[in-house]
């Protein structure tokens, strides 16, 4: 077989998403209730030599990117070890990490070293207290671990703000400001349905984010760009070099150009948010599968992806939480 991984609808798959954790170290109420416990045991998380075999098998096929993500990765023990490992591996040219960046001050140094070069931190408030409403969290810790990351060097670190309507749409103005200041990138996203949580964050909160760019266009000059990212649809401010993305998956889908899939901490290969297709890797791992075999499971796994997801359809329910499947 040549190289490639192309699915059903003729997408080629680049880009593969690694949860090392479903865990996380704030609780962001749009993404995982309060009260909830239910987290993958540790013995059933992919070791780091079998993310390093999974990821192996992916380059072998043709994806030259890799996101580390959670729940919240730097919570995994060990991380810049395993971005090290996944940077060495042939073919992989692109090693990226999303984080909350409240322990990003103690390791941004390690991460760059190991190779990481890209990050996106999640960021929905400015305001010390309403941050603290939003993810229990404290703001300070977070603006610690940005400024660390700005001064390790991480180029670009885009700043992912999810817009809530009566909860923080009021400061899209406030984060343009700040990611000028600081030259990070803005990507504004809407909420997205994923389970109960999702669903009732939505109907609550959600706010079309072609509302947000027509009253930023009242402000600011916004001119068609383009950035590596797939996802989002990008404009600069003037001639300042800051872009904006709008990442719309509920008022603009994306599907038709989607070139991504998803590992969850547990093996499971995700090939759709909005969908409940996935494979099972670790046990095929753990029962000694070898790397042509594995290979082949991940491309037959790709023609389950489906055309579009189904984020709109009121009947259909996700019943996962985002940090089961990578974000």
């Amino acid at each position: 077989m040549g190289k490639g991984l192309v699915d059903a609808f003729g997408r080629t798959i680049s880009y593969l998403r690694v949860s090392v954790t479903d865990r996380c170290d704030l609780r962001c109420f749009y993404c995982m209730p309060e009260a909830f416990n239910d987290y993958e045991v540790p013995d059933n998380w992919l070791t780091f030599a079998e993310t390093e075999r999974v990821v192996g098998a992916f380059a072998a096929l043709g994806v030259n990117r890799i996101r580390l993500t959670g729940g919240e990765p730097l919570v995994r023990h060990g991380l810049p070890a395993l971005a090290g490992r996944l940077a060495a591996i042939p073919g992989i040219d692109d090693l990226s990490l999303s984080t909350n960046a409240n322990r990003l001050a103690r390791d941004a140094q390690a991460l760059r070293q190991a190779g990481v070069r890209r990050l996106n931190v999640s960021l929905d408030s400015l305001q010390p207290r309403r941050f603290q409403l939003i993810t229990k969290g404290k703001l300070e810790k977070v603006m610690a671990g940005l400024m660390a990351a700005k001064e390790a060097g991480f180029a670009p670190i885009k700043i992912n703000m999810v817009v809530m309507q009566g909860i923080n749409d009021d400061e899209v103005l406030d984060m343009v400001e700040f990611c000028l200041t600081h030259g990070f990138t803005l990507r504004f996203i809407e909420t997205m349905p994923m389970g109960h949580t999702g669903r009732s964050a939505r109907d609550a909160h959600y706010i079309s984010l072609q509302t947000i760019k027509a009253r930023l266009a009242e402000r600011y000059n916004l001119l068609p760009s383009i950035m590596d990212g797939g996802a989002a649809q990008y404009f600069t401010i003037g001639d300042t070099g800051l872009r904006i993305g709008f990442i719309t998956p509920v008022s603009q889908h994306f599907c038709a150009t989607c070139n991504r899939v998803r590992l969850g901490v547990d093996g499971t290969l995700y090939l759709c948010l909005g969908h409940k297709h996935s494979v099972a890797l670790r046990p095929l791992l753990r029962a000694g599968i070898s790397d042509e075999g594995l290979q082949s499971t991940i491309r037959k796994a790709l023609w389950l992806k489906p055309r579009e997801h189904a984020f709109n359809d009121r009947n259909t329910q996700v019943l996962r939480f985002m940090s089961m499947t990578g974000g």
